[in-house]
């Protein structure tokens, strides 16, 4: 399989650490949206990353939907969804938060980067702050101490998307952030940080 994207994206880092930890092998291809738009566009005319191509061929398109793939092809020893029905509720609030983190933080970052200076929109990314900063909360809340994994003896799909968001959030808009606690959340992704599969695929 082929994992298209940067992983800049917390989307792309999210699969490419989920597979690692699934052992699903799959080749990365770090291609940019923006730089290399022609290239990418030659793989998946929508240009969206992460863009997964199966062993069949066939061109999948968000991190969540691919991942859903991929747990299909994953042993069940190596599957990063907790079975009982509690604990999968509780799994999907917790990557629903993290991924609501991604999203806020990347309006931040294009209202920023993409807008001209003086269109800047003040109380847009004030309110989008809030959210962020509300999403940050309540997944702390989740998290506890963050001195063990959630949902067992082994990262699972919310221990990683927590995780590669909270790391996406600080290395692009980590002043907002900083100015609050969030103690277990920085625990957790520390401990991540530090794994084999999150080391082999760093943020760029």
């Amino acid at each position: 399989m082929r994992l298209i994207g940067m992983l800049d994206s917390p989307y792309v880092r999210r699969v490419a650490v989920s597979m690692q930890m699934m052992r699903l092998p799959f080749t990365h291809e770090p291609i940019s949206v923006f730089r290399q738009f022609e290239d990418f566009a030659a793989i998946n005319p929508v240009v969206k990353a992460p863009t997964l191509v199966t062993d069949n061929g066939v061109v999948l398109m968000d991190s969540t939907l691919i991942l859903s793939y991929l747990e299909r092809l994953s042993s069940p020893e190596r599957a990063l969804t907790p079975v009982p029905l509690a604990e999968h509720a509780r799994a999907q609030r917790i990557t629903g938060l993290a991924l609501a983190a991604c999203e806020k933080t990347i309006q931040i970052v294009y209202e920023r980067t993409l807008r001209p200076e003086d269109k800047h929109h003040q109380p847009w990314i004030d309110r989008v702050s809030g959210q962020l900063l509300a999403a940050y909360g309540s997944l702390d809340a989740e998290i506890g101490t963050g001195k063990a994994w959630l949902f067992g003896e082994r990262p699972l799909q919310a221990d990683i998307t927590a995780a590669v968001a909270w790391r996406f959030t600080q290395s692009v808009v980590g002043e907002i952030t900083r100015s609050r606690s969030f103690p277990g959340l920085s625990a957790l992704s520390e401990r991540a940080e530090a794994l084999p599969e999150f080391l082999m695929y760093p943020i760029d």
